[in-house]
This record gives structure tokens, C-alpha cells and sequence, in this order.
């Protein structure tokens, strides 16, 4: 029970145990230390996948440098700082943020010994790691894989072929032509890439969860109309609160939530709220007469635009909610009772 007199006497009491917790990684079987390698001027702290990108570069080919992974954590510092006393310098090979990096930097290393990484120019500050990157760095040529041929061309991600988000996007955007743009404000799920052409749909994403808020927050700044589009699942793991603070302020926002009867981005998973976001939304207090849907078919993309202008022009909270299955779990069900 961390009430705030306990609470103080955990956090002592977990402070007292980190001497522990560092002990035990030190022993952990993912953790590895081999600091007996014969070439000492070069030392690599390296976690996860960083240490897979370094055994690539050197194949089947021993790693002449000392070599710390780190997979366990608190960091391991004694190991570490014997590997700052061995080597002439250190090199840090961690995917995404220099966090590892930025630790060691404010530990209370003795010298003036350099420490490279993402900090000091070494990796780039920014993108991914990867098997090219670590060998540069190292000082070793860029001989891992090949340069990509020039008639390979990127291929930016989008809506499947027949998904019905594409639809329901291309209603939305007739409805708020007039307005121009900047009203939309989108949830995270393969509906994202609306903002991509042809659909221009959506004009700001933050992170889960935020689409409604962010609605409910220009609505009430006054911009007009304000427009929340979210998924069936994420307005189900993420979207209810919004929606409640909407109500309780009674906001005049438009909240589409594209039902497309499954968790469509992460591999078609069922969720929550499945077959229910109608009771949902009116037992959450919209009004019945503002719970509107429509199936999201090019046949039927005048219905969709009125309502959309219908919902846009009402005072209030609004919920449109265009429902048609995912093409995908669709097709995987029609293979199914194929067979």
C-alpha cells in the first residue's frame, strides 16, 4: 500500500537494494563481459540488438576488442570501469537513444579517455543502428551487404487495396472541402496513413489515445469544425476517456470511429468493444440521434457525405461510425471456409 509514509520507506528501502540488483547482473547469464581480448585500444559496451549488429561485422571471425553486452539491468558499472582502466578509448553500440551512453558519461570515470557513440558523432544521432554503421565506426570498411540498385525505388507504406477506411476518408475529405484544411485529428492504427496521397485525409498525429482530446482541445479553442478520427480497437483501449471529458464539457466535436470489426494494424486481433461501440457511446451519454453509421462503399458515398455535413453542422458531440470488415480478416476468413 504506497501511501505516502510507506512509500518513503520503500524507496529507502529500494535504494539500499540496488547494491544487489548490481551484484546480480554482473552475474547474469545475459549479461557478457570478456575483457581479456588482446587489442585494448578499442573497448565496446554494446546492448540487445547492437550486439548482433557487431558479430556481423566480424563473422565467424573472434572480436579482437574487449566487449561488454549489456541485457540486464542496473548496469553493471565495476565491469565497466575495468574496461575504461584496459582500453584507450570506449565505443557504444545501442539501438535508438544513447541512454546506456549518456549514463556512463555522468558516472565518475576518471580521465580524459574518449568515449564515442551517438554523443560525439561517432553514430549519427539519429536512425537505426546497423551492421554498416558499426564497422565505420570502428574504423573497418563499409563491406557489409551491397549498395541497393538504382531500380529499386521506395515503396512508402498504404491503405490495402479495398480497405474501407479509404472510403470513409474520401467522404470525409467532401465533407470538409469547404473548411479547408487542418480539422482532422488522428488516432494510431493503419488508418494513419490516410495523410498519405491519394486521401490527404488527416492533418495531426501525436500517440494513442490522443486524437479525441486533441479534437475536444481545438473545439474548445475554437477552431471549427473539429474532427477526431480513431479506430474501433484503440477507441476501445484508448479513446472512452476522451470521449467522457467530450461529453462533460459538451465540446462540439465530430468523433469518427472507423470500425472495421477487428485490431487491423498489429495482425487482426479481436478486441473489447467488438460488435458494442453504438451501446457504448450511448451509454456513455451521446445522444442517440448523433450516433450515426453507415456502411463505407463508393455506392454509397452520398449517404456518407450528408451524414458527415449532417454531424459537422450539430451542436455538440457527435459519433459516426462507418463499419465494414477489414480486408484482410476478411480474406483470411474466406480461405478458411474454403477449406
Amino acid at each position: 500500500m504506497l501511501l505516502p509514509a510507506v512509500a518513503r520507506r520503500k524507496y529507502k528501502h529500494l535504494i539500499e537494494m540496488q547494491k544487489d540488483f548490481v551484484m546480480e547482473a554482473a552475474k547474469s547469464p545475459f549479461n557478457s563481459f570478456n575483457l581479456d581480448a588482446p587489442d585494448s585500444s578499442k573497448g565496446i559496451i554494446t546492448t540487445g540488438l547492437g550486439y548482433n549488429y557487431l558479430r556481423e561485422v566480424f563473422g565467424d571471425q573472434p572480436i579482437p576488442y574487449p566487449v561488454i553486452k549489456i541485457c540486464q539491468y542496473p548496469v553493471p558499472i565495476n565491469e565497466i570501469h575495468a574496461m575504461y582502466d584496459k582500453c584507450d578509448s570506449l565505443y557504444f553500440f545501442e539501438e535508438g537513444m544513447p541512454i546506456l551512453e549518456e549514463m556512463i558519461k555522468g558516472a565518475g570515470f576518471k580521465g580524459q579517455k574518449p568515449i564515442h557513440g551517438r554523443l560525439d558523432g561517432t553514430l549519427s544521432r539519429d536512425g537505426e543502428l546497423n551492421p554498416n554503421k558499426v564497422a565505420v565506426a570502428l574504423g573497418m570498411p563499409d563491406t557489409i551487404g551491397q549498395d541497393i540498385p538504382e531500380v529499386v525505388t521506395g515503396r512508402p507504406p498504404a491503405l490495402c487495396v479495398g480497405c474501407p477506411h479509404a472510403d470513409s476518408y474520401l467522404a470525409l475529405n467532401e465533407a470538409v472541402k469547404e473548411y479547408g484544411r487542418g480539422h482532422v485529428f488522428s488516432d494510431i492504427g493503419c488508418y494513419t496513413l490516410g495523410f498519405m496521397p491519394p486521401y490527404n485525409a488527416i492533418n495531426s498525429c501525436v500517440d494513442m489515445g490522443a486524437s479525441i482530446t486533441m479534437a475536444k482541445g481545438a473545439a474548445d479553442s475554437g477552431l471549427f469544425p473539429a474532427i477526431a478520427v480513431i479506430g474501433d480497437s484503440t477507441f476501445a483501449h484508448s479513446g472512452l476517456t476522451g470521449l467522457m471529458d467530450c461529453l462533460y464539457d459538451k465540446s462540439n466535436v465530430v468523433i469518427v470511429i472507423l470500425d472495421n470489426s477487428t485490431t487491423g494494424m498489429t495482425g487482426g486481433q479481436d478486441y473489447t468493444a467488438f460488435g458494442k461501440l453504438e451501446q457504448i457511446c450511448l451509454g456513455l451519454g451521446v445522444e442517440k440521434e448523433h450516433i450515426r453509421t453507415f456502411v463505407p462503399f463508393k455506392k454509397n458515398f452520398d449517404e456518407m457525405v450528408q451524414i458527415f455535413k449532417e454531424e459537422i453542422a450539430s451542436e455538440g458531440v457527435s459519433v459516426v461510425i462507418p463499419i465494414r470488415e477489414c480486408v484482410q480478416t476478411l480474406k483470411r476468413k474466406h480461405k478458411l471456409e474454403a477449406k
